[in-house]
C-alpha cells in the first residue's frame, strides 16, 4: 500500500522567496537533490496545468532516475500543489505532494505532505532525503544578500 509522509520546517525566510524556490528550475536543481544527488531540470513550466521533469544521478554510481509530473495548485506564496511519476516501471503510481507555506513571526512556516509513494521506496528514506532537501533550502532562500 502506498504511503504517505509529511514534513514540517520553519525557515527564517519570506514565503515568497520559499514559494519561489520550488518554481525555478536552477533553485530546484540546487536544492532538491539529497546529499550525494545531483539534479537536471529537463523542462518546467510552472503554471497550473503545466508539467516539469527532472533526473536525479547518483555522484557516486552515475546511476539515474528520472520523474516528472503536472502542477494542480498554484497559490503564490502559500500552497502548491503537484503530482510526480516516476520513469520506472517498478515504481509505479502517481504521487500527489502538497506544500503549505504560512508567514509566521521568525519567517516561514512549511508543512510538506508527499502522499501516494510507491510501495518500493522505504517511508524513512522519504524522511531522510527530505530532511536532507530541506537543509539545502535553508542554506539557498535564508540568506539576505542584497548587492
Amino acid at each position: 500500500m502506498p504511503s504517505t509522509v509529511r514534513l514540517h520546517r520553519v525557515l527564517a525566510t519570506s514565503p515568497e522567496k520559499v514559494y519561489r524556490a520550488f518554481l525555478e528550475g536552477d533553485a530546484l536543481a540546487k536544492w532538491l537533490p539529497p546529499n550525494g544527488f545531483t539534479c537536471t531540470v529537463h523542462h518546467l513550466d510552472a503554471k497550473v496545468g503545466g508539467t516539469f521533469k527532472m533526473s536525479f544521478r547518483n555522484f557516486t554510481t552515475g546511476d539515474s532516475h528520472a520523474f516528472g509530473g503536472e502542477y494542480v495548485e498554484l497559490v503564490p506564496s502559500e500552497r502548491l500543489r503537484y503530482t510526480d511519476r516516476f520513469d520506472d516501471p517498478n515504481l509505479p503510481g502517481e504521487i500527489q505532494v502538497t506544500v503549505i507555506l504560512k508567514k509566521v513571526s521568525v519567517g516561514t512556516e512549511l508543512d510538506i505532505t508527499q502522499a501516494g509513494i510507491p510501495d518500493a521506496i522505504p517511508a524513512e528514506a522519504c524522511y531522510l532525503g527530505w530532511q536532507e532537501s530541506l537543509r539545502n533550502l535553508a542554506r539557498l532562500v535564508e540568506p539576505e544578500i542584497n548587492q
